[in-house]
């Protein structure tokens, strides 16, 4: 070949080359910037979430300000031995006793009786939906068992005084139109939802191999459901139960519209009481006028209802941590 056309061909492959070179170029080129709008966008967006995560924990901590600067103020007048050691409270009346115990009994006397009702029939509803139930039927009775979860906590305040209360009066004798009798068992229904979902969950994550090791050693299929599923799902029933109870104490509308607003430390479910919701709700819907010592007692009780369902949600996240570590 003679020289000058292996030089035009070489020239050729070299023009030939050319964009090719060029054009990886460009992507090379390409490629970065592509990955910087890509990062840019994922930090945005990662920052976009952590606002959203801080609005919960900005939250909490104005309310806990908020609530320890009351209570500051409110015991410097009052002391608290005043509140821990008195068995009144008449902040409102003329002659005041600060003594929250009555409040506290009225609120743990509606959330047992609601335990009482919500514990038993939320387990066995869980129970069911996840050892007997076919799947076919598990597939609608959950969903449905959950909408009362989404009723209004005022329409079940007022069934509880319309037809719960009178309903209970033709058995029970001596039961008042305000009672935590009604209150309690409407907000246990209330809360059977939260328990058997909960608990449903966690006794469907048990192994199918613990089972199947019962009915191989002989077990019926209830002894083992009650020896063996239960107690693998131990910490997250009792998780369920928690929070369900925390539900209860915090509960508001119920309590304030069928069990009464009359603080009394008693454990007759007949008589009318008042809970610590309830006078929040007296409280802060009455002309009281804001910054006198009896508005004040409002953040007071608030303050120790926060402490009592944080401590009960902190045992509850305990429980539930323990769950998935064993699963």
């Amino acid at each position: 070949m003679p020289p000058s056309s292996s030089a035009s061909s070489l020239s050729g492959v070299a023009a030939e080359g050319a964009p090719l070179r060029r054009e990886s170029s460009a992507s090379s080129a390409g490629a970065p910037l592509h990955g910087r709008v890509s990062s840019r966008g994922e930090r945005l967006l990662e920052s976009g979430l952590l606002g959203c995560a801080l609005v919960s924990v900005f939250t909490t901590v104005g309310i806990v300000v908020v609530l320890a600067l009351e209570s500051f103020e409110f015991f410097r007048v009052v002391s608290p031995w005043a509140l821990l050691g008195d068995v009144q409270w008449t902040p409102l009346f003329a002659e005041k006793h600060f003594g929250i115990w009555p409040l506290v009994s009225g609120t743990f006397l509606t959330a047992a009786i609601a335990m009482a009702v919500a514990l038993p029939l939320g387990l066995l509803a869980a129970i069911y939906l996840s050892e007997f139930s076919p799947a076919r039927l598990r597939r609608w009775l959950k969903p449905a068992l959950e909408m009362l979860a989404g009723i209004p906590t005022i329409v079940y305040g007022y069934f509880a005084l319309v037809f719960v209360t009178p309903a209970l009066q033709a058995v029970v004798p001596g039961l008042s139109g305000f009672n935590s009798l009604g209150a309690g068992f409407v907000l246990g229904v209330m809360l059977i939802p939260m328990i058997s979902s909960l608990s449903e969950d966690a006794l469907f994550a048990v192994p199918h191999s613990l089972r199947e090791g019962a009915y191989a050693l002989g077990a019926a299929r209830l002894p083992t459901i009650l020896r063996v599923v239960l107690p693998s799902a131990g910490s997250g029933i009792a998780a369920s139960v928690i929070l369900a109870g925390s539900r209860a104490v915090g509960e508001t509308m119920i309590v304030a519209i069928a069990a009464g607003q009359q603080p009394r430390l008693t454990l007759d479910p007949r008589v009318p009481v008042e809970t610590m919701t309830a006078y929040v709700v007296q409280v802060s819907m009455g002309d009281t006028p804001s910054g006198t010592l009896e508005y004040r007692t409002i953040f007071v009780v608030g303050a120790a209802l926060f402490l009592m369902t944080f401590a009960m949600n902190a045992s509850s996240h305990w429980f539930k941590r323990r769950f998935h570590r064993a699963a």
